[in-house]
């Protein structure tokens, strides 16, 4: 059996991936792109805008993270997330600014400011300044589509353990 073939099949049965790129640990699977959805794609990947009151997470009340649903790069938390009566997820700020890109966008006859993801460059919404006052007064206007929820309850066991500190009692 030649070393190539060998390390594949001892790869794939320790749980990992074996990619053109090489290993992928088992781990590292969930943080991987993975096939977009339509409306995922039109929205990540073409600076679209999904329903409002018709998408995954505008009424979601559940701790917890929102992470890219390209990369998986965590971007919000429910401890940030109210509801601006938009019907689309609104948050107060991203988990670390560094993880979002602000850019003007003037499409549609409008000046607003679009929100990217830091890493892997997709639309996720736009920022807008009417948000709580006492809480900075901005609304990050997110799209679902650009988001995966990660429950609190996993988080450790997803690779985001280092984000259970959000949601510990004063």
């Amino acid at each position: 059996m030649n070393i190539f073939f060998r390390r594949m099949v001892l790869t794939l049965a320790a749980g990992g991936v074996f990619s053109a790129g090489g290993v992928v640990r088992a781990e590292e699977i969930h943080k991987m792109p993975k096939k977009l959805t339509p409306i995922q794609e039109y929205v990540t990947q073409h600076g679209g805008t999904e329903r409002a009151f018709q998408n995954e997470y505008w009424n979601n009340h559940a701790d917890g993270i929102y992470v890219d649903i390209v990369t998986g790069e965590p971007l919000f938390s429910s401890t940030d997330k109210f509801d601006s009566g938009s019907g689309w997820p609104s948050f107060t700020k991203p988990i670390r600014q560094s993880v979002v890109t602000e850019n003007e966008d003037t499409s549609h006859g409008m000046v607003r400011t679009e929100v990217k993801g830091s890493e892997s460059g997709s639309h996720l919404g736009h920022l807008f300044n009417d948000g709580p006052r006492d809480k900075g007064g901005m609304r990050y206007c997110i799209n679902s589509a650009s988001l995966r929820f990660v429950p609190k309850e996993y988080l450790e066991e997803e690779g985001y353990g280092e984000y259970l500190s959000l949601f510990e009692q004063e």
